[in-house]
């Protein structure tokens, strides 16, 4: 089959590094609002005039060019004040769950070498823990409450003390195997410093993303100011994110969708980004309204979550322009009743870390089709640059309309893993990268993401894809979550399990579903057997976790 052509095919003039693109903006608009965070908010110029302070601060600390850096924080502004103060030095960022245990942390610090961290205090217990073996030289709190006044106590706990380290004395804190500072004490020490002037290029790595570890020890996406301008700068002509947009901070920043798509994207726009720390849906809701938003990046569970407001009605949501969402499956029958109450459409995408956030997406104005088939809704047509093809297991390109796995290429990918070679050379062969992602594309070059290749099922024989059959359990409107697994059976190989959380009210018998299921899907693909849980297990970033849900 033909390659389907890019939506766009604008030629988009890329500087060399983020920090040139960031250098633009602040000589084009230095007044322009940048972040609003509660009731505080923050010009480009002064957030540029704070990256440069701790830059000279992480320079006078000793980080170098090409160091790394670790980010374990939350939606607050520290986030991208802290990723272009460790551009300015030609350093690498790492950005890391805030939820990591000492071991998770551990494994991390000593795969990427990172020589400080930059955390929440409740963290720091845990960086003590996973220091040894590790080259971390130092660790900077964060207070989370400074840029805000509010201290809204849905989001922020009661603390005594505003540089507060919870539990630790002084006689403990020097016995740290790190040195220990707080982010506010070195900006007010910095204040109006410039670091030393530190060179990079456009094929440096400016950040390394670790995957989930769903398959194995995480590895470390590299980066390059080309790759994360390339996406970033994409996402800004696909969304036309202009001076009077306002972007909702709703996936966290952490993830690859937050940390490219919402915050190095909003950040090179003519826009400006809306935080809420770690985000509930209440506080959510009430910050549509209250600061004009007009696009959001969320999860799919983001958006259920505030459907189940009992109280939210589509005047929350006046000022939308666009929301947008990815990360996880997303079923039709969400975004149909999402749309049916507040009356916006939510926009698919698709990105993985290892392509740096969303490089296939619906078009602004268009409506994602479902494949009729399977019953799965479109993540959209490749952006700008973007080349796809679908291969058999031969690694053949497959005709329009079969499914294979998806292939990626393009300057937006990352340029593999790092300090691994053998895994690089297995997932970028020649510079692809091969995704382990079941797809279809129809001739009309609109994509459909069928699962992942280890989730299919088989059942005496035949293949069955868990989002097919989740996708007909949404339909049920008692169903509030489902995800599908495989479970060893004696006499089939394999049965199909379908886990089940309800809506709020809603009531309903594993026989119904199940008989609700027969009238939509072929016999084989019918659940076995039907479990109801309070709640699915995730990641942070909403995606379900199906292996947690797999028994043998």
């Amino acid at each position: 089959m033909s390659k389907p052509e890019p939506v766009s095919t604008t030629d988009v003039a890329l500087p060399a590094t983020l920090t040139e693109a960031w250098q633009r903006r602040v000589s084009e608009s230095p007044g322009s609002l940048c972040i609003t965070y509660f009731d505080g908010t923050l010009t480009t110029a002064e957030v540029d005039s704070l990256s440069l302070a701790l830059a000279a601060a992480l320079q006078a600390r000793g980080v170098h060019p090409g160091d790394r850096v670790a980010v374990s924080l939350q939606n607050i502004p520290h986030f991208p004040i802290a990723l272009l103060a460790i551009w300015h030095l030609g350093a690498i960022a790492l950005p890391l769950n805030p939820m990591y245990r000492d071991r998770e942390l551990h494994t991390v610090l000593a795969s990427s070498g990172a020589v400080g961290l930059i955390c929440a205090p409740e963290a720091i217990g845990i960086a003590e823990a996973a220091a040894p073996e590790t080259a971390l030289a130092w660790v900077l709190s964060v207070d989370d409450r400074q840029f805000q006044t509010e201290n809204d106590p849905r989001v922020f706990p009661v603390r005594e003390a505003a540089d507060e380290q919870p539990g630790l004395t002084p006689e403990h804190a020097a016995r740290l195997p790190f040195a220990l500072g707080t982010l506010t004490e070195e900006l007010e020490a910095f204040a109006g410093s410039r670091p030393a002037p530190a060179s990079a290029t456009a094929e440096d790595i400016a950040m390394l993303s670790y995957t989930s570890g769903t398959t194995g020890p995480p590895k470390g996406a590299m980066a390059t100011h080309r790759s994360l301008l390339a996406v970033g700068l994409n996402f800004v002509e696909w969304a036309q994110i202009g001076p009077e947009d306002r972007m909702l901070a709703l996936a966290p920043l952490f993830h690859i969708t937050g940390s490219v798509i919402i915050c190095i994207g909003t950040l090179l726009s003519p826009g400006s980004l809306v935080f809420l720390n770690r985000p509930r849906p209440d506080v959510a809701l009430e910050a549509f309204a209250r600061h004009a938003v007009t696009l959001a990046v969320a999860p799919i569970t983001m958006y259920t979550a505030l459907y189940e407001l009992p109280h939210a009605t589509a005047r929350d949501l006046l000022s939308v322009r666009q929301l947008f969402t990815g990360g996880a499956p997303v079923p039709p029958a969400k975004v149909a009743s999402f749309e049916r109450r507040f009356g916006h459409y939510i926009l698919n995408a698709y990105g993985l870390t290892e392509s740096n956030a969303g490089i296939v997406g619906v078009p602004l104005g268009e409506r994602a089709p479902v494949h009729k088939p399977t019953g799965t809704l479109s993540i959209g047509k490749p952006m700008a640059g973007v080349s796809l093809r679908v291969l058999d297991e031969a690694g053949n390109e497959v005709p329009a309309g079969s499914p294979g796995e998806l292939e990626l290429s393009g300057e937006q990918l990352a340029s593999g893993y790092w300090e691994n070679p053998a895994a690089t050379a297995t997932a970028f062969p020649d510079g692809r990268l091969l995704t382990g992602d079941v797809a279809i594309i129809d001739e009309a070059g609109w994509v459909y993401l069928v699962d992942r290749i280890k989730d299919q099922i088989n059942s005496s024989g035949y293949k069955v894809w868990p989002r097919e059959v989740e996708d007909a359990l949404y339909e049920h409107p008692a169903v509030r979550e489902a995800a599908v697994v495989g479970e060893p059976d004696d006499y089939r190989g394999e049965r199909v399990v379908a886990y089940v959380s309800l809506s709020d009210g809603a009531a309903v018998t594993a026989d119904e579903l199940v008989a609700f299921a027969r009238e939509r899907l072929a016999a084989y693909k019918i659940p076995r057997r039907v479990e109801f849980v309070d709640e699915l297990p995730k990641t942070l970033t909403g995606k379900i976790r199906r292996r947690d849900l797999r028994r043998g």
